[in-house]
């Protein structure tokens, strides 16, 4: 029974789902399936260059071609598979970090808090897309280096949100029972603390892959992130760029893709936090 009861009360909070919920989840499936499957979704392959350049949107070619004649429509949907799929990557690692450090040092406290909290403050002090830049420029522009550097740098803001809330829920009495009781202090993170934290964390995923996925899309604009001739949206604005002065307007395909994208993960965060805080009673 309780399967049953699990379903109906999962169908009635999607039926219940606003119109802004539904249009972010239809976007984000979209992109899923345009990103796992883009070999057979897309008309053309990744690199092929099928026409003119700067052909415009209409025609033979949905979106149009790039300056060198390759077709928009399959280097988005390709991008899909990369821009997205790396920006998810980084947000799991940057959240596997953070979550980690945030709870020790709310568990820990003392010297292992200090030390942390020191450590993050600096690495927030400097602007992040400077101090990214600054590290690219000297280790190189690999996918690898660029993961990397974002997963220390959006670490920071997760560790202040965990610990902040780490440290609401050690005070309690609950934990403060567990801790007497001799447990561990993984056994007390796993089953004491992660269940009370878990819906302000899912909520910082959600938007923590949003300032992921902007960040790499701007040092792929800035010729720091995915490399040529990977496709990324990011990468594409710029090669594309100066299109616009010829009155095309390709360039704001890939743009568009990322604005709508970023949007739709906002939304059903949104939602999410609505069903989730205890507002909608």
């Amino acid at each position: 029974m309780k399967p049953i009861q699990t379903l109906r009360k999962t169908r009635k909070v999607f039926r219940t789902a606003p119109p802004t919920a539904w249009f972010g989840m239809t976007v984000i499936l979209i992109v899923l399936i345009a990103g796992l499957f883009a070999p057979i979704v897309a008309p053309y392959g990744e690199t092929e260059i099928v026409g003119a350049p700067g052909l415009t949107i209409g025609g033979h070619f949905l979106f149009g071609t790039d300056q060198i004649g390759r077709d928009i429509l399959s280097r988005v949907i390709f991008g899909a598979r990369n821009t997205v799929g790396i920006a998810f990557i980084t947000t799991i690692l940057a959240f596997s970090l953070g979550l980690v450090t945030g709870l020790l040092a709310a568990v820990l406290g003392r010297w292992a808090d200090q030390l942390l909290s020191r450590i993050v403050d600096i690495l927030m002090a400097i602007p992040s897309l400077i101090f990214a830049l600054l590290i690219l420029t000297m280790t190189g522009t690999s996918i690898v280096n660029m993961v990397l550097v974002i997963a220390v740098l959006e670490s920071t803001r997760v560790y202040r949100l965990t610990r902040a809330v780490g440290m609401n829920v050690g005070v309690l009495d609950f934990v403060e029972v567990a801790k007497l009781r001799g447990e561990g202090l993984w056994w007390i993170i796993r089953h004491e603390m992660l269940p009370n934290i878990a819906t302000p964390l899912a909520a910082e995923f959600g938007l923590r892959f949003c300032f992921v996925f902007l960040f790499i899309s701007a040092l792929s604009f800035l010729g720091l992130g995915i490399q040529p001739p990977t496709a990324d949206w990011g990468s594409m604005v710029r090669e594309n760029a100066t299109l616009i002065s010829f009155g095309l307007p390709t360039p704001l395909v890939p743009a568009a893709a990322i604005a709508l994208l970023t949007v739709s993960v906002n939304f059903v965060v949104d939602w999410f936090l609505y069903q989730t805080s205890g507002l909608k009673d």
